[in-house]
């Protein structure tokens, strides 16, 4: 037993003097890693532009009471502005270093946005099921209601029924609420952010918007993913409860709204 004592106490530490000898990240490997997943978001044809950035628990716009820190482009020409020109991009991410990047959705892709626990529930059954799922990511709560998940999917355009979907930089509530609790569909005219993004209050720095599954994932049909997302979403609404306004079930609210 002895031995095993001795030869255990070795191991460790030998481990612990390798994990001393590990180079640490710099902020260079930081932006390096930034810019690398920028431009693979780029390579796969969702078009970029910058975004405001977290300051503390502000924005960068400095604009009091700004509706969504850190989750709005910083130009109001964004839709002609998104590009996926890697010299582009390239520039963008040197010369602001703190930006944060959206995607302008209805040109390539749209983005089926969810809550957070209902998209878990729904990527594990459609992966279950086989379906081809393409790029996903998460996002935290930009308030209570527990965060998104975003499913991005090639553009149908704009649905010929308009009044069905509700483009989510719009800040009211569609008649359709009720059908399709919890769900927004991005399509023309809207945008979502992309990783690596930070939010404020993200004090460690790291990214608070992440991919789940990449870029690198074909985009599939939204058709294929919607009715496991609205199912989802009709039971994360569910479990929820009411909100005690008329019995109607209570509504996590996405994000960007109007600026």
């Amino acid at each position: 037993m002895g031995d095993g004592i001795g030869r255990y106490r070795g191991t460790e530490s030998r481990l612990a003097q390798w994990l001393r000898r590990r180079p640490k990240r710099t902020a260079a490997d930081d932006g390096n890693d930034r810019e690398k997943l920028l431009l693979a978001v780029a390579a796969a044809g969702l078009p970029l532009a910058p975004a405001a950035y977290p300051v503390g628990y502000s924005c960068s716009c400095e604009r009091i009471g700004c509706p969504t820190p850190a989750r709005h482009p910083v130009s109001f020409a964004w839709q002609t502005q998104s590009t996926t020109d890697r010299g582009q991009i390239e520039r963008w991410a040197r010369n602001e270093p703190e930006a944060n990047f959206i995607t302008a959705t209805g040109m390539v892709h749209d983005v089926l946005d969810v809550p957070l626990a209902a998209g878990r529930a729904a990527l594990e059954r459609l992966l279950a099921e086989g379906v081809e799922v393409g790029p996903v990511a998460e996002s935290p709560a930009a308030g209570p209601g527990g965060g998104r998940m975003l499913f991005f999917t090639a553009t149908r355009g704009t649905p010929e029924d308009e009044d069905e979907w509700w483009p989510c930089e719009l800040d009211c509530h569609p008649e359709t609420m009720d059908e399709h609790p919890g769900l927004r569909w991005h399509c023309r005219g809207s945008y979502v952010l992309v990783p690596p993004a930070r939010l404020p209050g993200d004090e460690d720095a790291h990214p608070a918007v992440a991919w789940i599954r990449g870029p690198e994932h074909p985009l599939p049909d939204p058709l294929n993913l919607l009715e496991t997302l609205q199912d989802a979403c009709a039971r994360h609404a569910a479990e929820r409860g009411a909100d005690g306004d008329g019995g109607h079930p209570a509504h996590e609210i996405a994000w960007p709204l109007t600026r």
